[in-house]
């Protein structure tokens, strides 16, 4: 009996070890989570007759430290939640591994090549339906310009120009010139030359050409106050550029909200448009607040989805794939879907990643608690074998 006793122990002790050494194998292990093997009793009737390993339990619900990496791919749930992917056969996979790369097809996939899922981007200000996350890796269309907006000073110490025609060749028929670029539906860029013209105390006229052609639209005339304000209208009419090579004619203004007439230095502190050109994409990040954005090389960007944190009534209790993945049963509860930071999910943290949370020095501890523990049962195996010898040579 002693026997089958302790080589129950044994038995048990192996398989103990067993979890203790694939938790330090894996100490150095992104999103990794550590084992613990749980001891019970076997009986016969009832009488004991060994010990065996009732369950396996996963401390999941610690979290490991975050290591910087600085990638823009990285990323790492503070608080509770997995990433969700999709492997081969449909089926959702869960990790804490956050290594995300796009494929050859252009999908969003974790470090395993599964797809990840997501929300697809905003429509009326909801989250699109979940599902893969694919970027756009090709050209997106250009987009013509609507507005220019313009802030600055223009100086209180201006004269009135010399030459009261104005010209757009003649320096001395005005007090200032500055360019604008705006974009046709074609993405091509024209220049918009504004010339300033002081014509009064309180006003100054502003002339417009286009592409270095003489002016032909209407000018604008701002009104300031004795305060240096602008006191009437802050915005030119609609100006019309008809472009050569195919592009649909340009319509845009250009708002002068926020310009000041102060005595000094004439200055410009904004002059932008708000079309752009084609662009090709560059590259995709992720956002803190899970948005994977995609980048092109006009320097715009736009949100093509966004990460889906999955969180589960017993997260001990999902079942293990992998070293760093699981899969909901009915033991865990379905899975709750939201964003990162949202309900109970965790926050991510962007450009790191979560390192193991196995404690080595209390693993090696255990691991040498086991040792002894073999060796005792080895003891017992031992002295059964002796005094079994010493009854048959008795006989």
């Amino acid at each position: 009996m002693s026997f089958n006793i302790a080589l129950s122990g044994i038995q048990a002790i192996n398989e103990q070890l067993e979890a203790v050494s694939n938790n330090i194998a894996n100490a150095g292990t992104y999103g990794f989570k550590s084992s613990r093997a749980n001891f019970a009793s076997v009986y016969a009737g009832e009488q004991a007759n060994g010990v065996e390993i009732a369950s396996l339990t996963q401390n999941i619900g610690q979290n490991g430290s975050l290591q910087t990496t600085g990638r823009g791919l990285d990323a790492a749930i503070q608080g509770r939640g997995f990433f969700t992917s999709r492997d081969a056969q449909g089926v959702m996979q869960y990790t804490r591994v956050g290594i995300f790369n796009a494929n050859k097809e252009g999908y969003l996939v974790d470090a395993a090549g599964r797809k990840v899922q997501g929300y697809g981007p905003s429509v009326g200000g909801a989250l699109g339906v979940m599902g893969d996350i694919k970027i756009p890796t090709g050209q997106i269309p250009a987009v013509a310009s609507t507005n220019v907006a313009f802030v600055g000073n223009l100086s209180a110490d201006w004269t009135t120009p010399a030459t009261t025609t104005f010209s757009h060749t003649d320096p001395t028929s005005y007090n200032m010139v500055k360019q604008s670029v705006v974009y046709d539906s074609l993405g091509t860029q024209h220049t918009v030359s504004q010339y300033f013209v002081k014509t009064g105390a309180n006003t100054v006229s502003v002339q417009y050409s286009f592409d270095g052609a003489a002016p032909t639209a209407a000018p604008t005339t701002l009104t300031f106050d004795a305060k240096g304000q602008i006191s009437g209208a802050s915005k030119s009419g609609t100006l019309t550029l008809t472009p050569t090579g195919g592009a649909a004619p340009l319509a845009f203004i250009v708002d002068y909200t926020g310009t000041t007439k102060f005595a000094g230095e004439a200055t410009t502190t904004t002059n932008r448009s708000d079309g752009y050109a084609s662009g090709a994409f560059v590259g995709v990040e992720l956002a803190e607040d899970g948005s994977v954005v995609a980048k092109y090389s006009n320097e715009q960007q736009q949100v093509v989805g966004t990460l889906a944190i999955a969180t589960f009534p017993d997260e001990g209790a999902l079942a293990q794939t992998s070293d760093t993945s699981w899969i909901a049963n009915n033991t865990s509860g379905a899975p709750l879907y939201s964003t990162p930071g949202i309900g109970l999910a965790g926050k991510l943290s962007k450009g790191t990643l979560e390192g193991s949370n196995v404690d080595i020095t209390s693993e090696l501890v255990g691991l040498m608690t086991s040792q002894r523990n073999y060796q005792a049962n080895s003891k017992v195996i031992t002295a059964e074998n002796q005094m079994m010898q010493a009854l048959m040579q008795a006989l």
